[in-house]
């Protein structure tokens, strides 16, 4: 299960990710960063120090919110994103 802290910041928004973004949890989390899709013309910062793991499932969310960011003028920021799921992200691009 995918936890989704979302708060509006000066700059944008931001949203705090912790737990694991599986399959299982896709469908409540495309729910859950609504809020990032309507403000897509902003700058979002996803925090991903708590998030232990993305399935293909869930990298394909942050795909979909980093193309709608850029059809608005928006801007995607992932911090701190651990590096075993970094390394896995790079391994399947």
């Amino acid at each position: 299960m995918t936890n989704v802290e979302i708060k509006e910041t000066a700059e944008g928004m931001e949203a705090v990710l912790s737990g694991r973004l599986d399959t299982a949890s896709a469908h409540q989390f495309a729910i859950d960063i609504q809020p990032l899709m309507d403000n897509a013309d902003k700058r979002l910062l996803l925090d991903c120090a708590d998030l232990s793991f993305v399935s293909s499932s869930g990298l394909r969310l942050f795909l979909l919110l980093r193309k709608e960011t850029i059809a608005k003028g928006g801007k995607v920021v992932i911090k701190d994103i651990q590096a075993h799921i970094k390394n896995s992200v790079a391994q399947a691009a």
